[in-house]
C-alpha cells in the first residue's frame, strides 16, 4: 500500500473532498486538531433528545393533571399537596429516565431498547413513591398513584413511538443520517452497504471505508480511504460519528481494543458484527471466565414450554380473529366467485414443520389455467422461488386482494388446525423444498408462518438467499418477544404494500 498517500502524512483536503463532509468544500481541510474540543454528538440527535425530554415532562403533567382530577374531583385544601405533586412529576420523571439512561444517542430510533427503559424508569418510580411512603409513613391517595404514574409510562410510550416514526420518514428521504465509516474486507463491506441502502429505517449512511492490504478505488460507490491503521483519520476526515467494524481475522481482540482506545477521546461509536452474525436476541449472553468475557450461544428452544404457549397463542388468536373477521371473510369470498369463474378458495400443498406436507388455504387471485401457464412463466423467472412482477394469470381482483394482504386470511384456519403459525418462515412448494440445501432445510424445524421477517422486510422484493437468511436468523432466534413485534410491523407493512404482487 502506498503509505504516502494514505498512511499519516495524508492531505486532509484530498480525504474531504473525497466522503463529502457536510459543510467542507472539496480541497479544504476541516479537520479537527489533537487540540480541537471533544465534538457533540449530531445536532439532528441532540435536538431529538431535546424533543424527548419535552414530550416526557408534558406526559407527566397530563397524567398527573388528570390523576388528580379523576380522584378528587373538585379543588379542595385536601388536594394542594397533590397539586405540588403533580407539578415536581416531571422533575422526578425525567430524573428517573436519565437514570435508566433512556436519553442515550445509541438509543434512538432503532430496537426496543429505548421502550423497555421507558417501562422500567416507570416501574423503578413507582417502587420508589411506594417505598418513600412506607418509610416515612405518609398518607398518599392510592388512587392517585395507581392512575398517574402507570398512565405517565404509557403516554410516554406513545409520544416516543410517535417521535420515533417521525424519524424514520426523515431516514427514509435520506435526513438525519448516521455517518458511518466501514471496516472489514470489500465483500462484508459491500454486504452492510447493500443492506443500509435498502433499509434506510435503520438511519446509517457508510461515508467512507477502510479495508486492508489494497487500500484505493470505491466499495459499491463507497470510497475506500485507508487501511485499518487509518481509521481515526479518515473519521476525522469523513466527520462520521460511527466505526462499523465487520467480522475479518486482522482485527482481534488486541487491535479492536486499541482502536477503540483511539476513538474514545472523539467520542467516535464503535459497533463491531460479531463472526455470530445471526444468532442474536435471548440466546447470547456474556458470561466472564477466568477474566475473558465469553459469548455463551444456547441452543434454540424448539420444543418444551415456551413453544406450548406459542402454540396455545396462536390458535387462540386465530381462532378469535376467524370471529370477528367472519362477516368480511364472506364478503371476500362472494366478491372472487362474481368477478372471476371459479372456487373462491384456492388450495395448494405446501410444506410444513418436519417436512410434512399440508394443503394450505388462500383466496384465489388467478384464473383458473394459471398452473397449465406456470410453466410459460418459470424460465423467465429463475431462482428456487418463483415469483415475478404484473403476473398475467393474476385476476384484478387478485391484484387488490394481494396488494392488501387480504388473499392470506384463510390461512387463519391453517394456524388454527396447527398447520402453521402466526409467524414463521415462508410455507415453501415442495418442488422447492426439493431443491434445497442442507443448511435450507433448517428452515423446516419450525412450523411457517402467515407472517414473518421476510414479511416485514421486503417480501417479494427480497432475493432468494436474502429470503433464506431472514428465515434462518428467525429459526435460530425464536423468542414470542419477537413474533409480537413481527406482527406489529406486519400492519405497516401491509398498509404500505411494499414487495406484494
Amino acid at each position: 500500500m502506498d503509505r504516502s498517500r494514505w498512511g499519516r502524512g495524508v492531505q486532509e483536503g484530498e480525504l474531504a473532498a473525497a466522503v463529502g463532509a457536510p459543510g467542507n468544500a472539496p480541497g479544504n481541510a476541516p479537520g479537527r486538531s489533537s487540540a480541537s474540543p471533544v465534538p457533540r454528538p449530531p445536532r439532528w440527535a441532540s435536538r431529538y433528545r431535546f424533543h424527548a425530554a419535552l414530550l416526557d415532562v408534558g406526559c407527566a403533567l397530563l397524567a398527573g393533571t388528570a390523576a388528580m382530577a379523576a380522584r378528587f374531583g373538585e379543588v379542595t385544601p385536601y388536594v394542594a399537596p397533590y397539586v405540588v405533586m403533580s407539578a415536581l412529576l416531571p422533575l422526578l420523571w425525567v430524573c428517573s429516565v436519565g437514570i435508566n439512561r433512556a436519553y442515550e444517542p445509541r438509543l434512538i430510533g432503532v430496537g426496543s431498547e429505548e421502550f423497555r427503559r421507558i417501562a422500567q424508569s416507570g416501574f423503578t418510580l413507582i417502587a420508589a413513591v411506594a417505598i418513600a411512603a412506607y418509610v416515612t409513613k405518609t398518607d398518599v391517595a392510592r388512587g392517585y398513584v395507581v392512575l398517574a404514574l402507570p398512565a405517565m409510562t404509557g403516554l410516554t410510550l406513545c409520544a416516543r413511538y410517535v417521535l420515533r416514526r417521525r424519524l424514520h420518514r426523515r431516514w427514509a428521504r435520506g435526513g438525519c443520517m448516521r455517518r458511518v465509516v466501514a471496516v472489514g474486507h470489500r465483500a462484508a463491506i459491500t454486504d452492510l452497504t447493500r443492506r443500509f441502502r435498502r433499509e434506510r429505517y435503520h438511519g446509517m449512511e457508510i461515508v467512507a471505508a477502510c479495508v486492508p492490504y489494497d487500500a484505493f478505488g470505491e466499495v459499491e460507490g463507497v470510497p475506500v480511504l485507508g487501511d485499518f491503521t487509518d481509521v481515526p483519520l479518515v473519521v476525522e476526515q469523513a466527520e462520521a460519528d460511527t466505526v462499523a467494524v465487520l467480522a475479518c481475522p486482522e482485527l482481534d481482540g488486541t487491535a479492536l481494543r486499541r482502536l477503540a482506545w483511539r476513538l474514545e477521546r472523539s467520542r467516535t461509536d464503535l459497533v463491531v458484527a460479531p463472526a455470530l452474525m445471526e444468532v442474536a436476541g435471548p440466546r447470547t449472553t456474556i458470561r466472564p471466565v477466568a477474566g475473558l468475557p465469553l459469548l455463551h450461544v444456547e441452543h434454540p428452544e424448539l420444543a418444551g414450554i415456551r413453544q406450548l404457549i406459542k402454540n396455545v397463542f396462536d390458535r387462540v388468536v386465530a381462532g378469535t380473529a376467524l370471529v370477528v373477521l367472519s362477516p368480511l371473510l364472506v364478503t371476500l369470498a362472494v366478491a372472487v366467485r362474481v368477478t372471476s369463474p371459479g372456487p373462491a378458495l384456492f388450495r395448494q400443498t405446501r410444506v410444513g414443520k418436519d417436512g410434512v406436507e399440508f394443503t394450505i388455504l388462500k383466496f384465489r387471485t388467478m384464473w383458473q389455467d394459471a398452473e397449465a401457464r406456470k410453466v410459460d412463466l418459470v424460465s423467465d423467472a429463475g431462482g428456487v422461488l418463483f415469483k415475478i412482477r404484473q403476473d398475467p394469470r393474476v385476476t384484478p381482483m387478485g391484484s387488490w386482494l394481494r396488494r392488501r394482504s387480504l388473499d392470506e386470511l384463510p390461512q387463519l384456519i391453517n394456524v388454527v388446525k396447527g398447520h402453521m403459525s402466526l409467524v414463521g418462515p415462508r410455507p415453501p412448494l415442495p418442488e422447492e423444498v426439493a431443491r434445497y440445501r442442507d443448511d435450507v432445510r433448517r428452515r423446516l424445524v419450525v412450523r411457517p408462518g402467515m407472517t414473518g421477517l421476510w414479511q416485514v422486510n421486503g417480501r417479494s422484493d427480497l432475493s432468494w438467499e436474502e429470503s433464506v437468511r431472514l428465515d434462518l436468523r428467525y429459526v435460530e432466534s425464536w423468542s414470542l418477544m419477537l413474533d409480537l413485534q413481527i406482527l406489529w410491523k406486519t400492519w405497516s407493512a401491509v398498509i404500505r404494500g411494499a414487495g406484494a404482487y
